[in-house]
């Protein structure tokens, strides 16, 4: 079975091929083909040709919103096969993995829905002979690159809208989590769409990602991953103008002050960090607790992460994967050393499980630290990982200067019975998305995105579906006379 989709053809590349490994294991689930740069090539040749001159541009809005409702009910009765494929990619739980399918189907269904709303608006001119217009039309070719932690819903993300508006795409899924990506491609080849519309390549980034995002034929990037690969997108983009629209992470703040029922304060303090093994952009990785509460909450903490269910995401009763890589775990492995060196102290975890049923996959314990200072690396890097540290406060202008002490600025969340206070901590917070007295939701109705280096424009919501259309204005005349603006 061929992986790359070009032109409306399954084909395998030129690139080789490459095993996608179970992360629980590190057994090969599938090996895949790969694209060379020769498929790069073609995939954006055929989006572009399927974008200017193939039926695509005759389509219109009411029948692409249709598309993403058929697309919808395939996800519905493929949902077990999908989310069994998702778990044995990323090696999160199959209740995560089916979650995740539900909210990919919200999406498709979000945008079918917006697909036909907007007609433009009128402007008055003070002409009566004038019709002035301001319309959106696609941006045209869209490369979408996504990353490996949540590789079906992000790019939901994507692929919903750029449809919705009218786009033809190239996808360039992450090299070690492109299963259920060819999926979702396969769904949307059955459900109807044209020939070069939707387009698929596999491969790493320097030899598929760098030459699709500075392709020329591209008209605009959507990018979700790794700060030092967005700059590089971003720098890239210079060259040819193309528009970018990329989401680098976080270093999420979770705030709990004292009055904080406790219960939920615990329960949610691990939820934020430890849900999919910490491998999550929105992760609240920073807990940041009022001193008074601190030592309890943290040994409850501590005590309960003891506890989690590790193990295989296929199996019942199982609360959190493995890491998605060998590499990945390394690197969580080097975070906890540094803190280890700059005399923090390691409250529980820091090492991976002894289990032996655990000892083939890619498994660390989730991992509490405490006695870090504001420029430990493990407080200022992002570190995708079950590493909880933790951070105390006196005062609430205390709190909002550690939460917004990042140089991300993706989400954050407070907790607190005072909803004055909630809502004055919410506001001074520099972060895309803020929670009260939760953590991790989102609605398809709602923008997701960051400040500062968590990246730049939004997905979902009306904002999601305007980063894949240009805006133009049209004027017209409806009594032209001659002006005799010039008298020679």
């Amino acid at each position: 079975m061929s992986d790359l989709f070009i032109d409306g053809e399954w084909t395998s590349g030129s690139g080789g091929s490459a095993q996608v490994v179970n992360p629980f294991d590190a057994s090969v689930v599938r090996t895949v083909d790969q694209a060379g740069a020769d498929d790069v090539d073609r995939a954006v040749a055929a989006a572009r040709r399927a974008f200017d001159h193939g039926p695509w541009r005759s389509v219109e809005a009411p029948e692409r919103g249709a598309l993403l409702r058929r697309v919808a009910d395939l996800l519905v009765r493929d949902k077990e096969e999908i989310a069994h494929t998702e778990t044995l990619d990323t090696g999160k739980t199959l209740v995560e993995s089916r979650i995740d399918v539900d909210d990919v189907t919200a999406v498709f269904r979000f945008y079918a829905d917006l697909a036909d709303k907007d007609a433009g608006r009128l402007v008055e001119t003070g002409q009566p002979a004038v019709v002035s217009r301001v319309v959106h039309e696609p941006v045209g070719v869209c490369a979408l690159v996504t990353p490996w932690n949540y590789p079906l819903l992000q790019l939901s993300w994507k692929v919903a809208p750029a449809l919705a508006a009218g786009n033809t795409m190239v996808i360039k899924p992450s090299e070690v989590t492109p299963l259920t990506s060819i999926l979702l491609v396969r769904l949307c080849e059955e459900a109807g769409v044209p020939a070069g519309v939707v387009n698929i390549v596999l491969g790493d980034g320097p030899t598929v990602g760098a030459p699709l995002t500075e392709h020329p034929g591209v008209d605009m990037v959507s990018f979700t991953g790794g700060l030092a690969t967005g700059k590089a997108i971003i720098r890239a983009s210079a060259e040819t103008v193309k528009r970018t629209a990329v989401e680098l992470g976080g270093k999420n703040p979770n705030i709990v002050f004292a009055d904080t029922d406790f219960e939920l304060a615990v329960d949610y303090a691990m939820l934020a960090v430890f849900l999919h093994s910490g491998q999550v952009c929105s992760a609240g990785a920073r807990l940041i607790v009022e001193d008074s509460l601190a030592d309890a909450l943290v040994a409850e903490v501590a005590s309960r992460a003891q506890r989690i269910r590790l193990g295989n995401g296929l199996d019942a009763g199982v609360e959190v994967g493995p890491m998605v890589s060998e590499a990945h775990r390394a690197k969580i492995e080097g975070f906890v050393d540094s803190a280890k060196k700059e005399g923090a102290t390691i409250v529980c975890g820091g090492a991976r499980p002894a289990d032996p049923a655990l000892a083939k996959g890619f498994f660390y314990l989730p991992t509490v630290i405490t006695g870090v200072t504001r420029s430990s690396r493990v407080i200022r890097e992002e570190t995708f990982g079950p590493i909880l540290t933790v951070e105390r406060f006196t005062t609430e202008a205390e709190a909002i200067e550690l939460g917004n002490d990042t140089e991300y600025g993706l989400a954050g969340a407070v907790f607190t019975q005072d909803m004055g206070r909630a809502q004055r901590v919410a506001s001074a917070l520099r972060h895309g998305t803020v929670w009260i007295n939760d953590y991790h939701p989102y609605v398809p109705g709602a923008e997701w995105g960051g400040m500062k280096r968590s990246g730049n424009g939004r997905e979902l919501g009306y904002t999601g579906l305007h980063e894949y259309q240009e805006t133009k204005h049209v004027w017209q005349n409806t009594a032209p006379a001659p002006q005799g603006w010039f008298k020679g």
